[in-house]
C-alpha cells in the first residue's frame, strides 16, 4: 500500500485563501490572543466582555488604586469595590462553571485569567483568591460550603505564616535541608469531639485577607499528644466573622497594590467539624491540589500581564519618533518587540497546554503547573522590563503605565511559591522511581 504523503494541487492547502490568493509580499496580523486557534463561541464571547472590562474598568481603577495607601484601597469608598461590582455583572461563579462542557473549561479558565491579568494583575489575583474557598470545596467533593456560604462572599486562601513561606507548600520535605528542622508552626488546628479549634496566625501575604468574608485555611494539626507534624495538617473553611478571628492592617508593598493583603489571627476559634474539608491523612493531597490550581492561575494571569506590557510597547513604538521615523523602524526596537511577543506566546501556550492536561487527566501534574507559573512570571518580568526600556525616560515615570506593570510582575516571582523553590520542588516531582537503581 502506497502511504506517501500527497498534497492538494488546487491551491487550497492553506485554508480559505489558497496560495494563489496570498498577499504579495505575504503579511498576517495576529489576533488579540496571538496565534490562537478559534475559541468555542461561549469562550470567545466571554473574552470580548473581559477585554472591555480590562480596558474600561480594570486599567483605570488599578492605576488609581496603585497611588493610594493600602488602607485607602480597602476603604468602603474606594474604587476597588466599584471593580468588584462591575466584575460581578459578568456572572462568573463556581456553580456556573460547572455548566460548561468539560472540554471548554481549560480555554475558559486560561482566557478568563489572562484577560483579567491584562487589565490589572493585582485585581486579577484578588478575583482568583476570592473563588478558592468554593472552587476547592467543589474539587474536594464537599457540598457543605456551597449550601452554607453564598458565593457572593469574598474568599481568601490562608497558608503561608510569618516563619514559614514556601515551605508550607512542601509537605514531603523535598526541598528541606538535610539538617533542617521545620520549627514551630504559627497556626495550628486541634480536632476533637466534633469540633475544630484554631489558634495562631497567617502571614501578611493572605490575598484578600483584609476584606475577605471566608477563608480556605491550610494549617498543621495537633496529634492526640499535642505534637505537630509538618506532613499532617487540616484544610478548613473559616467564616471570618467567627468569634476569635481578627485581621491585621493591609500590607504596604511594591507591586500589585490593588490587591489587598494582610494577616489573619485566630484566638481559639471553634468551628463545627463540618468546616473541616480535609483531615490530616489527606493534607498532602490537599496542598498538592490547591497548589496545582494556584500555579495555573498565576500562569494565565501573568501571561496577561506580559501581554499588557507588550501591547503598550507595540503601540508606543508606532507613535514615538526618533531619528525622523517611528521607533519601530529601528531594527533593535523591532527585534525587541519580536522577542516580547514570542515570550507572551510561549507563556500562553504552556499555560493552556498544562491546564488542559491537568483538567482532563485523572490526577493533575503539579510539576506541569509549575512549568506554567515559572515560565509566565519570568516572562512577565522580562517583557515588562523591555517595555520600560523601550519607553526610555518616560518608562520610569508615573505618567506612563509600564513602570507599574513591571512592579506588578516583579512580585509574581515570589508569589504562590518563589520560582527558585518551585524549580527544586518540581524537579523532585520528576524523579521516576522505576528508573532508579534498586540501591538508591
Amino acid at each position: 500500500m502506497d502511504q506517501r504523503l500527497t498534497l492538494p494541487q488546487d491551491g487550497t492547502m492553506s485554508g480559505p485563501r489558497g496560495f494563489a490568493q496570498w498577499d504579495s509580499p505575504p503579511s498576517v496580523k495576529l489576533g488579540p490572543l496571538g496565534a490562537e486557534p478559534p475559541l468555542p463561541p461561549t469562550v470567545a464571547a466571554l473574552r470580548d466582555s473581559l477585554q472591555s472590562l480590562a480596558d474600561k474598568v480594570m486599567r483605570p481603577i488599578g492605576r488609581d488604586l496603585d497611588r493610594l495607601t493600602a488602607e485607602q484601597v480597602v476603604d468602603k469608598g474606594s474604587r476597588y469595590w466599584e471593580f468588584r461590582r462591575e466584575y460581578a455583572k459578568l456572572g462568573i461563579d463556581v456553580a456556573g462553571l460547572a455548566d460548561f462542557p468539560a472540554e471548554e473549561l481549560p480555554a475558559l479558565f486560561t482566557v478568563l485569567f489572562e484577560e483579567l491579568g491584562r487589565g490589572d494583575a493585582g485585581l486579577a489575583i484578588s478575583i482568583g483568591a476570592g473563588m478558592l474557598p468554593h472552587y476547592m470545596a467543589a474539587k474536594y467533593g464537599n457540598s457543605f460550603v456551597a449550601k452554607t456560604y453564598p458565593e457572593t462572599l469574598t474568599g481568601c486562601w490562608g497558608i503561608t505564616e510569618p516563619d514559614h513561606g514556601s515551605d508550607m507548600l512542601d509537605t514531603t520535605s523535598a526541598i528541606a535541608h538535610a539538617k533542617g528542622v521545620y520549627g514551630r508552626p504559627n497556626c495550628v488546628a486541634r480536632i476533637s469531639d466534633g469540633k475544630v479549634t484554631i489558634r495562631g496566625q497567617k502571614s501578611a501575604w493572605v490575598s484578600n485577607g483584609p476584606i475577605a468574608d471566608l477563608c480556605i485555611l491550610y494549617c498543621l494539626a495537633e496529634t492526640k499528644d499535642g505534637r505537630v507534624d509538618p506532613a499532617r495538617g487540616a484544610v478548613l473553611i473559616v467564616p471570618l466573622d467567627a468569634p476569635g478571628v481578627s485581621k491585621g492592617k493591609p500590607l504596604e508593598k511594591m507591586g500589585q497594590r490593588a490587591l489587598p493583603q494582610g494577616e489573619l489571627f485566630f484566638d481559639n476559634v471553634e468551628l463545627d467539624i463540618d468546616h473541616l474539608l480535609l483531615a490530616p491523612e489527606d493534607y498532602k493531597k490537599g496542598v498538592y491540589a490547591i497548589h496545582t490550581e494556584a500555579n495555573a492561575l498565576m500562569g494565565a494571569t501573568f501571561t496577561g500581564c506580559a501581554r499588557s506590557a507588550y501591547e503598550l510597547a507595540f503601540a508606543y513604538a508606532h507613535e514615538r519618533k526618533q531619528g525622523g521615523v517611528p521607533i519601530i523602524r529601528h531594527q533593535d526596537v523591532a527585534k525587541r518587540l519580536f522577542h516580547m511577543a514570542r515570550k507572551v506566546e510561549l507563556s500562553r501556550a504552556i499555560t493552556r497546554r498544562v491546564t488542559t492536561f491537568n483538567m482532563m487527566n485523572d490526577q493533575p501534574a503539579l510539576q506541569a503547573a509549575m512549568f506554567a507559573k515559572v515560565t509566565a512570571t519570568q516572562h512577565a518580568v522580562d517583557v515588562a522590563s523591555d517595555a520600560v526600556q523601550m519607553f526610555g525616560g518616560n518608562g520610569v515615570t508615573l505618567e506612563y503605565p509600564v513602570e507599574k506593570i513591571f512592579r506588578d510582575a516583579r512580585s509574581s516571582l515570589i508569589e504562590d511559591g518563589c520560582n527558585e523553590i518551585l524549580s527544586i520542588k518540581g524537579g523532585t516531582l520528576m524523579v521516576d522511581p522505576d528508573l532508579l537503581p534498586a540501591t538508591v
